[in-house]
């Protein structure tokens, strides 16, 4: 029944939002006490289970013989190479920003997506799509707030990590289509991990754990965010991933409520109106990419 099969799909979508702002609140409890790189390493070195569960539960990996090569691994490399960026950026904010307030932001990574389409993969970007990426950045200007008195460039941090996620969602598109989305996801998990190990070294090292507990809240934070990743590939494998993509804008007021409830901020004047008009825009995208493929379905159906 492809209708349960979408509404199960939407399901473990949301579920994957939920885990990855729980994977968030813990980056920003330990963020008093731990640096954003080591983070980042501990947050990949415990995703690389999930990633290789992934993989060898994929059927489309066992026919093809558990093929480990990539012939684009230069590719791979720089996905992980810029992977690591998005999550630093993305951890460090965590820490100097309102939570609400970082997550938001990120979801600038669907008006990047559109803009980063035309120089690298050659896509026609017409009117509609350009608009809707124009109002989404006046959303992120807003949040962002460069005019404000109370202006940070540490608000800069979440728009580089959007960036950075949307270029390594475009380059995906690069990858052979006979790649397995499990091989592409445990090379980017293992560089990842790689990277964020050398660029906490560099960033003043690993710190000792100070307690027990903080062990058990960083094995949390792989868990959670590890298991996220396996909820969304299970979701984009249901159903297409325009039926998908609105939802994920929940993420935005979830933000907003967990924030609130685990470290009572509650930023309204810097998430509106921009945030709406994030979403608004991301909306415009998403409805004309879809019509785009509708028109598309139906002239080959009628050659």
């Amino acid at each position: 029944m492809p209708t349960n099969r979408t509404t199960l799909a939407i399901i473990y979508s949301l579920m994957a939002i939920v885990l990855f702002d729980a994977m968030g609140l813990i980056i920003k409890r330990l963020s008093v006490d731990y640096g954003a790189a080591e983070l980042s390493a501990w947050r990949n070195l415990f995703g690389l289970i999930p990633a290789g569960l992934v993989l060898w539960g994929s059927a489309e990996w066992q026919r093809r013989g558990r093929q480990l090569k990539l012939r684009q691994w230069r590719l791979a490399l720089f996905r992980g190479v810029v992977l690591t960026f998005a999550q630093f950026s993305f951890y460090l904010s965590l820490g100097l920003l309102t939570f609400a307030t970082a997550s938001t932001i990120t979801y600038a990574n669907a008006l990047f997506l559109v803009a980063l389409a035309v120089p690298i993969l050659g896509e026609r970007v017409g009117l509609v799509r350009w608009v809707a990426v124009l109002i989404g950045f006046i959303g992120v200007i807003l949040i962002v707030g460069p005019a404000r008195d109370t202006f940070s460039w540490s608000a800069l941090l979440p728009l580089v990590a959007a960036f950075c996620y949307a270029l390594t969602g475009v380059t995906a598109r690069l990858i052979d289509e006979d790649v397995p989305t499990a091989l592409i996801n445990l090379y980017s998990s293992t560089i990842a991990a790689i990277g964020a190990v050398l660029l906490a070294v560099f960033t003043g090292g690993f710190s000792p754990i100070g307690q027990a507990q903080d062990m058990l809240w960083i094995a949390g934070m792989g868990a959670f965010g590890g298991s996220a990743v396996l909820l969304l590939i299970s979701a984009y494998r249901m159903a297409d991933q325009s039926d998908l993509a609105p939802f994920s804008y929940f993420g935005i007021p979830i933000a907003f409520v967990l924030g609130w409830l685990f470290y009572d901020e509650a930023p309204w004047s810097e998430l509106f109106p921009g945030s709406l008009l994030i979403v608004f825009g991301g909306l415009m995208i998403i409805w004309r990419e879809r019509k785009l493929r509708q028109g598309q379905t139906s002239t080959s159906s009628a050659t």
